[in-house]
């Protein structure tokens, strides 16, 4: 999720104050992605500029605070967000898999050890999880769509980190070569493929 999308949801709602969308950002989102006030404000700065909120200086609060609303133009982008089912391209990369695919080629890595302390370290983020979970009892639907979003995927990481201990097992002793090499085709086949 963007942040740029993210304060124009809550935008969606009425006119808020930078540090009050920060503050509702980090509740709907349980506190999972906490964000800075600069993050905030540099945001709302680019929104503006792009026509999706505007800023009313008129209604800035003792402290000098403007208040933001969306624009018409913002609501049709948020909606545009809603309605675009999110990609596996448009995700960040996959550090833990192009770091097991790196370990893997440079000498001396056990990459057997690696997998199990990524292993230990989700499962540890997994139990942590689910306590916070369980010790939920405020019913916050959103908040708890967001936790049961981290305990799915720390669940498929341990599946995924399972297979590849599994597939290291099964090669073990298979020489991997850190650069693909080519197939050359015998010469009998060659002439017998013309």
């Amino acid at each position: 999720m963007s942040i740029k999308h993210g304060l124009l949801a809550l935008l969606q709602e009425g006119p808020k104050y930078g540090y009050q969308l920060r503050g509702e950002f980090e509740v709907a989102t349980g506190a999972t992605w906490p964000l800075n006030i600069g993050q905030v404000y540099t945001t709302l700065t680019r929104l503006e500029r792009d026509n999706l909120v505007r800023g009313d200086a008129g209604s800035a609060d003792k402290d000098g605070r403007s208040m933001y609303e969306i624009t018409d133009a913002g609501r049709a982008e948020l909606a545009k967000w809603f309605e675009t089912p999110v990609t596996r391209e448009s995700r960040p990369r996959d550090e833990l898999a192009i770091k097991l695919a790196l370990a893997l080629t440079v000498p001396g890595v056990d990459v057997r050890a690696v997998v199990q302390r990524q292993r230990m370290a989700t499962m540890q983020s997994l139990q942590e999880l689910t306590r916070l979970k369980r010790s939920s009892t405020d019913g916050e639907i959103s908040w708890q769509l967001v936790v049961e979003s981290m305990i799915f995927a720390a669940e498929a990481e341990i599946r995924w980190l399972d297979h590849c201990e599994s597939m290291l097992v099964r090669h073990r002793g298979t020489p991997r070569p850190a650069v693909p090499q080519t197939y050359e085709v015998p010469a009998g086949e060659q002439e017998a493929r013309s």
